[in-house]
């Protein structure tokens, strides 16, 4: 790893200026710890090296890129959004980089409502935030703050290892990002002021995005303050987060369209994950041979995967949220993997099989994954418009807890155990049957109960169906034929005016058609 300019745990604000080459005369102890970062810093920075590199550069590329195809869909949304909160400032950071130790970051990704409201994705745009100033005629102008490109002739072009052109490469200018988004563009320095106008007493009301920034979080707090109170503040930003998320309950057709480029994506990455499986088995952690196989899938065929791959094998696959992925996969055991591509735009899919690892199921694997199957066919059936979301899952649970009654697990009746008072069956899948989905795995979510859980169903709605059975190792209320087995089956649904779609119906999800299409892919 090359050195950084930047302080250790400090982000840079901007350009730095190289530490000299000698050593400091004072006392080791007298420098600040913020300041020791440079220490190992061996770059020049006499006159002359910053005259030289400041010279004979070509031209950069004339011309303006071409609008995103989002933009026109990201505008449409701003408008929304707008209708909701006339004469109001409404504040969307990017957010920041995040540190992810000492001075080094993680891989930018930029706040999902900015990303949905502006259209960029990948790692665009850190520190950028999208303002909708408030004008006369009750709408909004947009207008996206960012750090733009600096000159080659300034220390930050060299010299800042966080935003510097040599070392992260070069930023888009302010005409670059203008005529992607379709957003005016304006310098980040000129944020301060632009939040703070017309703020006061019976002026413009200022909201903005809890969690996204600290510092514009602190900025705005400022430009607000003596307008109202702390609570009365946290309370308007709120509703803003609650507004912008419900915004992305029913899908347009841009979103869509990626929803079907990530499904589409994550098929094929567990078709590379099976044909990886015989070195997962001969691996001493051969799920994290399954987790790589997807996760380099993901980053070549999109930005990243959606969320941390779940790879687990045996008992593993009862730990719902097993990441650790360390465990050995083994001949005769079952496999759960839970992955997701997020393509380039940060639209995911959530797409999960239980694979028998040699390729065919046992009899006692296979009939607790038909179980979960005829529930997972079960919630289908009521996905349409006109149901619930609530009635996705119940219509899953009626499956469960018969199944679990069939084979004598729960302590009374099926009509017992569905009733809230009971809930046996829950015991062995404790989680949600559907989570609505898109440019984050579990999208929505600020969403009230009553546009979410209580919903009705619309065209254009995608979520997961995603029922299970998890029976644990040490479980003694279960057969011990059935412990160690954990069993999930998640497909991606998008409601439709006549029905349902399921977009991920490519991979293969009865036993007989995950049986030919494993030993398809593994040559046999």
């Amino acid at each position: 790893m090359t050195e950084s300019t930047a302080a250790p745990g400090t982000p840079s604000t901007g350009a730095t200026t190289p530490a000299p080459q000698t050593a400091p005369e004072t006392s080791p102890r007298d420098q600040a710890l913020a300041d020791r970062g440079s220490n190992r810093s061996q770059r020049p920075s006499s006159p002359a090296f910053r005259r030289f590199i400041a010279e004979r550069w070509a031209d950069r590329p004339a011309g303006t890129p071409a609008p995103l195809p989002s933009a026109p869909y990201a505008a449409a949304r701003r408008a929304r959004i707008s209708e909701l909160f006339p004469g109001e400032r409404l504040v969307l950071p990017a957010g920041p980089l995040k540190t992810r130790s000492n001075d080094t970051d993680y891989r930018f990704r930029p706040h999902s409502a900015f990303a949905h409201l502006t259209g960029l994705g990948t790692d665009q745009e850190p520190d950028a935030v999208l303002v909708l100033h408030p004008t006369d005629d009750g709408g909004h102008e947009a207008v996206l703050y960012f750090r733009p490109l600096a000159g080659r002739d300034t220390e930050e072009f060299f010299a800042d290892a966080r935003y510097g052109e040599f070392w992260v490469g070069a930023r888009p200018t302010l005409e670059d990002l203008a005529a992607l988004t379709g957003v005016t563009t304006a310098a980040l320095s000129e944020l301060a002021d632009a939040l703070a106008k017309d703020v006061g007493e019976g002026g413009v009301r200022v909201r903005v995005v809890p969690g996204a920034d600290d510092a514009v979080a602190a900025q705005v707090d400022e430009a607000r303050s003596g307008t109202a109170s702390a609570e009365e503040s946290a309370a308007a930003d709120a509703e803003l987060a609650e507004a912008l998320s419900e915004l992305r309950l029913v899908k347009d057709e841009h979103e869509v369209e990626q929803m079907r480029a990530a499904v589409a994506a994550t098929v094929a990455g567990f078709a590379r994950i099976v044909r990886h499986l015989p070195r997962a088995v001969e691996h001493r952690r051969g799920e994290r041979v399954i987790e790589s196989s997807f996760d380099g899938h993901a980053r070549e065929e999109g930005n990243a995967v959606g969320y941390e791959t779940i790879a687990a094998s045996g008992d593993h696959a009862t730990t719902l949220h097993w990441t650790r992925n360390d465990g050995e996969v083994r001949t005769g055991d079952l496999v759960l993997v839970d992955a997701g591509v997020e393509v380039d735009s940060l639209y995911t899919a959530d797409i999960t099989r239980t694979l028998p690892v040699d390729g065919t199921f046992t009899d006692v694997q296979r009939r607790i994954y038909e179980a979960v199957l005829d529930a997972a066919d079960a919630a289908f059936a009521v996905a349409v418009p006109g149901s619930r979301f609530r009635d996705v899952h119940a219509a899953a649970m009626e499956v469960i807890a018969a199944r679990l009654a069939e084979w004598g697990l729960l302590p009374g009746t099926v009509e017992e155990s569905l009733a809230p008072e009971g809930q046996f069956h829950r015991r062995w899948m404790v989680h949600g049957t559907s989570h609505h989905l898109g440019i984050d795995v579990h999208d929505c979510a600020q969403a009230r109960r009553e546009t979410y859980l209580d919903a009705v169903l619309e065209p254009g709605m995608v979520f997961t169906i995603e029922p299970g059975l998890y029976f644990k190792a040490d479980d003694l209320a279960v057969p011990e034929e059935y412990r160690g087995i954990g069993v999930r089956i998640e497909d991606d649904v998008l409601v439709t005016a006549d029905g349902n779609e399921n977009l991920s119906a490519a991979l293969p999800r009865r036993p007989d058609e995950i049986e030919s299409w494993m030993a398809g892919l593994l040559g046999r």
